[in-house]
């Protein structure tokens, strides 16, 4: 029996129990948990900390701690969407997923701890320019040096789409709200290096999706890149 076998059997067995009135289902977070959580096990072995932002409906958070048992797994998002977190987390019965902390990127209500990583998917095009970059900075505050930020979501490049349901994405994100769309990576680079994070992987993933992999540098050799 291969690896992903075992995680899509286990997905199903922990699906089984989704009836909580409080859960909602998000399907897009059920096709992308196994490839995402393939790579954060190859890349969080010697993490201990995990702050997940912008939790939505909860389904990673449980996904996620279930397989990855050495990381606590701070969950986090604006109130309104904290009784599906909670209820995912009930039903996984993983002690390692921690209840929802009400955060909203806008504001300075980011956790006064530190982290070994931090986690985010399909955010970055749902929030206004302003709240992207209020992450990034907020963010590099709570990530430990060399600690690892994963953003996980469809990335344009160059200010090219990089398929045509990518861009049929875009145009529905922008017909409900101006401010959002499909972010450009030459937009996102600088952003992360002013808040000294530097992307160390960009990773190719289904239905047109990417995880970019950032990390958090603080030396004098990231500061003379930087001013170069």
């Amino acid at each position: 029996m291969n690896f992903r076998t075992v995680l899509h059997q286990t997905a199903t067995i922990m699906n089984q129990a989704y009836d909580h009135p409080d859960q909602q289902f998000s399907p897009a977070c059920e096709r992308n948990k196994i490839p995402i959580l393939e790579q954060l096990m190859l890349r969080l072995a010697a993490a201990h900390s995990v702050l997940e932002i912008g939790s939505g409906t909860g389904q990673h958070a449980a996904y996620f701690s279930h397989h990855l048992p050495q990381l606590r797994w701070q969950t986090s998002d604006r109130i309104e969407n904290h009784a599906s977190i909670r209820a995912w987390i009930e039903q996984s019965g993983c002690s390692n997923a921690l209840m929802p902390v009400d955060l909203d990127v806008a504001q300075s209500n980011w956790p006064a701890e530190q982290f070994d990583a931090a986690f985010t998917a399909n955010t970055c095009h749902i929030m206004a320019w302003p709240e992207v970059e209020k992450m990034f900075q907020g963010v590099s505050q709570v990530l430990n040096d060399h600690g690892h930020f994963f953003v996980y979501g469809p990335f344009n490049y160059a200010g090219q789409f990089t398929s045509h349901s990518n861009q049929l994405f875009d145009a529905s994100l922008k017909s409900q709200a101006a401010h959002r769309g499909i972010r450009d990576l030459q937009e996102i680079l600088p952003l992360a290096q002013k808040n000294q994070l530097l992307l160390s992987d960009d990773i190719d993933m289904p239905a047109n999706n990417r995880l970019l992999i950032f990390t958090k540098k603080i030396n004098e050799n990231f500061t003379e890149q930087n001013s170069s």
